[in-house]
């Protein structure tokens, strides 16, 4: 089954065209990381997909139905870059990640034994249960990410969404996002992620896909680690030299990587 379907996507903000022929298909169960330097175009991808910016040219489907007449949203959770968890409310972090449940749930009904298992079940997967009544204003930069992140697993989604959800975040909140994440694809959950660098979550990404000047680049296995180019045996002739010296960034792709 296709969750995610993209056909020569064209996008952008303010008259600007940023996204330029983008073609990319997600299937159920695949996680996916979108990689490219800044001001490649990549969250600009994820937030066209999730009808956050217009489409200009293209089409988008999510679970096999065009974007613009999906309702289904509950069948999606989505973790926004680095935003306050609080944004200024003074909730808890139970309150927080139970908003996560309102999609399910409906806004006038109030939660029953399910939303609030699924609250403690969304924050047991990032580490922090035994914060559930804590402030949100009184945890780390970090911890109010796995709060978000926590907020959108509550939702029982059958596709995550996040942009660059480890960026800026401490090693520990790395290694717990690696957890849950990796717990959600277990179970046979989607993920599309944007990524600055793999970092923890590396062993479970299935493909990347390179961004480059609001184009599909590359796509492929993820990025090998540095270290392996110096391992016996490791052919030092690559493919992907002439895509390194076009200026694709340190997200060039790697052997077994394929021109999109």
């Amino acid at each position: 089954m296709t969750v995610i379907e993209v056909n020569h996507l064209a996008a952008g903000y303010d008259g600007r065209e940023i996204l330029r022929d983008v073609t990319l298909s997600v299937a159920a169960g695949d996680v996916v990381a979108v990689l490219g330097a800044n001001g490649s175009g990549k969250s600009t991808l994820i937030r066209t997909i999730l009808g956050l910016v217009p489409i200009r040219r293209g089409e988008v489907e999510l679970f096999g139905t065009p974007q613009r007449r999906f309702r289904r949203w509950e069948r999606v959770g989505y973790v926004p870059q680095r935003l306050g968890a609080g944004s200024g409310v003074p909730a808890t972090v139970g309150e927080v990640v139970s908003s996560g449940r309102l999609a399910r749930r409906g806004l006038f009904r109030p939660p029953g034994a399910a939303d609030r298992a699924a609250v403690h079940q969304a924050l047991e997967a990032v580490g922090l249960l035994d914060r559930i009544g804590d402030p949100v204003s009184t945890l780390s930069g970090g911890q109010q990410q796995r709060t978000l992140i926590a907020r959108a697993l509550a939702g029982r989604p059958d596709l995550l969404v996040l942009d660059e959800p480890t960026a800026g975040v401490d090693a520990a909140s790395q290694e717990a996002f690696a957890g849950a994440l990796t717990a959600f694809a277990a179970d046979g959950g989607t993920i599309l992620l944007v990524l600055h660098e793999l970092g923890p979550l590396r062993p479970l990404i299935g493909r990347a896909v390179v961004v480059h000047e609001g184009r599909i680049a590359h796509q492929g296995v993820p990025p090998e680690p540095a270290g392996h180019h110096a391992e016996p045996g490791h052919d030092h002739v690559h493919p992907h030299a002439d895509a390194e010296q076009a200026g694709i960034c340190e997200w060039a792709p790697t052997d077994g990587m394929k021109a999109y």
